[in-house]
């Protein structure tokens, strides 16, 4: 339970409280890599609920409850790979579907610098620290202070970036929850084999 607990809040951080979620806020947003995060949310939500059942059948030595907790424990391992690979096979298109959106917002601020197409832009830019697509295409656009550039001029790269590191740390939350996932398999089917030999006895 503590650990679904632990993977709920570490993916609603990613969905809301990281750079990739000003992407949410604009009319279009990376919908694989947030669809990557809710499997992630939805997996510890159930990892939560199955621990429940994993305690009563504990307590009570219920094989039923116990082979509830085994088979719960199997479907969340399954989407976990299944997200995994999903995960894998994606990152790229995620990381098009963001610098899209950022290029869209950019082309915005061109046509129409002034209103919701700065504060878009600037909120980009701020929650990304780059400014623009190259040192060459700087001039005029709202640049959040103490940056480094040249270094942080290109918000394409800084987006890949993010989207490399966040999908990383996504990944290493993921071999922690199956590696949690497949010792529970285990000792829940330890258990359920021991209480059955133990009313055998009786």
């Amino acid at each position: 339970q503590l650990a679904g607990l632990a993977v709920i809040a570490f993916g609603l951080w990613l969905r809301f409280g990281g750079p990739m979620a000003e992407f949410a806020t604009d009319k279009k947003s990376p919908e694989l890599f947030f669809m990557g995060l809710y499997v992630l949310v939805g997996a510890g939500a159930i990892m939560s609920a199955v621990g429940f059942f994993g305690c009563c059948g504990a307590a009570r030595e219920s094989q039923c409850l116990i082979g509830t907790f085994f088979a719960c424990l199997l479907v969340i391992f399954a989407g976990e790979v299944t997200a995994g690979v999903f995960a894998f096979i994606g990152k790229r298109v995620a990381i098009q579907e963001a610098q899209k959106i950022y290029e869209d917002a950019y082309e915005d601020y061109m046509k129409n610098p002034v209103g919701k197409a700065n504060s878009t832009i600037y909120r980009y830019h701020v929650a990304l620290q780059c400014c623009g697509k190259g040192v060459e295409q700087q001039t005029g656009l709202p640049c959040p202070e103490n940056i480094q550039l040249p270094k942080a001029s290109n918000c394409l790269v800084e987006i890949q970036n993010v989207i490399d590191t966040h999908l990383r740390l996504v990944g290493i939350v993921g071999i922690a929850i199956a590696s949690i996932t497949i010792f529970g398999m285990i000792f829940s089917m330890v258990l359920c084999c021991t209480i059955r030999n133990m009313r055998e006895m009786i």
